[in-house]
């Protein structure tokens, strides 16, 4: 991770703390960087505060899934399928059906 991009990141999220891209660009950047427990505090106050921001979905889903935490993966998934589907995302709600698929064992390729 570079810490002036980290470093900017945490400037500009400091004057606009509400900003949901910010804590977007921050919660991945953290993921980049392996501190897992930063990621997942940016990514949940994405999720618990601004539920139309689509992005949130995916990573958070695949965060819980690395963390052994799958049912709160697979409740990630429903609900980003849902956010995608609602702001007509249609590649947002492909990338996430395909996870919640994988994540549920419903892989539909032939062996």
């Amino acid at each position: 991770m570079s810490g002036t991009r980290l470093q900017k990141l945490l400037e500009f999220y400091n004057n606009e703390p509400n900003d949901p891209f910010l804590k977007y660009a921050l919660a991945t950047e953290y993921l980049s960087a392996n501190d897992l427990s930063t990621a997942l505090s940016f990514f949940e106050d994405l999720k618990n505060n601004h539920e139309s921001y689509v992005g949130t979905y995916y990573h958070l889903g695949g965060l819980y899934e690395k963390l052994d935490r799958k049912d709160d993966a697979i409740s990630t998934y429903q609900k980003g399928m849902q956010v995608a589907r609602a702001a007509r995302d249609n590649h947002a709600y492909s990338e996430l059906q395909t996870v919640y698929n994988s994540a549920m064992g419903l892989n539909y390729e032939d062996d």
